[in-house]
């Protein structure tokens, strides 16, 4: 009888374990290069890397949200462009004490773990395109991409992540834990080649950047890089990136961009 009673409970644990675990969502990445920076905020008067924003370029089916990653003193990894939040410094601060502001819309300050939760419910169609702020060290910034890539993992989102940054190391740490992630240098100081040759997957650069060097784009292109662009609100900016066929265009306007689809089709 009391083998019976501890086989049951054993049966019960385990499917609760089961149960409680995050699954991968089924996600088939929408057919368009719509990635709206820091979320689709503009239109909506949303903040700008709130769960709002990123819930809107979902709804609007955008094939990628981005957003912005740094981690506090007590080593919170949240989301938050600039170092700073209402004026207190970021990686010197505790989340607990940076959460008693709240953004705009009534919103907590979110972590990167509600954001990427945010980020599978109900999504079948947009990346979380996770731009690594670099941090006050080169170490600290290897710290925090390996924490966001476990992160990642336990919550059942690599499929749908990609990763981009300004700090290269942080690029090539992450390539060196997960050779199969998807990494975008987002500098605009490195060649295609030298892209090719470090095993990072595409450049996100400027759109100006593409301007002074004209032959980046056919070279992405040639070498099968990824090709994005970064901030591109312009209507003639955006028809120019599309004719040069580039596969990614991050943009504040998300909407400008898919009216531009739309009429091109």
């Amino acid at each position: 009888m009391k083998k019976s009673i501890l086989l049951l409970s054993s049966i019960i644990a385990l499917n609760a374990c089961t149960v409680s675990k995050p699954t991968a969502p089924k996600i088939k990445f929408a057919d368009n290069p719509v990635v709206a920076h820091r979320g689709a905020w503009k239109v909506q008067k949303l903040p700008e890397n709130s769960i709002a924003s990123l819930k809107e370029a979902i709804r609007l089916g955008c094939t990628g949200s981005e957003f912005d990653v740094r981690m506090t003193i007590d080593d919170s990894l949240i989301i938050n462009h600039d170092p700073h939040f209402n004026k207190l410094e970021i990686e010197k601060t505790t989340y607990a004490e940076l959460a008693k502001m709240p953004l705009s819309n009534g919103e907590k300050l979110p972590t990167l773990r509600e954001y990427i939760l945010a980020g599978k419910e109900n999504n079948t169609t947009t990346r979380l395109v996770c731009e690594i702020k670099p941090s006050a060290s080169k170490e600290r910034g290897k710290l925090i991409a390996d924490k966001v890539l476990k992160l990642v993992k336990d919550l059942k989102a690599e499929a749908i992540t990609v990763y981009i940054s300004f700090d290269y190391d942080i690029l090539k740490r992450i390539e060196e834990i997960k050779p199969n992630a998807s990494t975008q240098h987002l500098n605009g100081d490195k060649s295609p080649d030298q892209i090719l040759a470090d095993k990072i997957d595409g450049i996100d650069y400027h759109f100006s950047v593409f301007k002074k060097n004209p032959d980046w784009a056919a070279a992405a292109l040639k070498n099968k890089l990824i090709l994005n662009a970064w901030t591109v609100n312009d209507e003639t900016e955006m028809k120019n990136l599309l004719n040069q066929k580039f596969e990614f265009i991050t943009t504040n306007e998300p909407e400008l961009l898919f009216k531009i689809l739309k009429e091109s089709k």
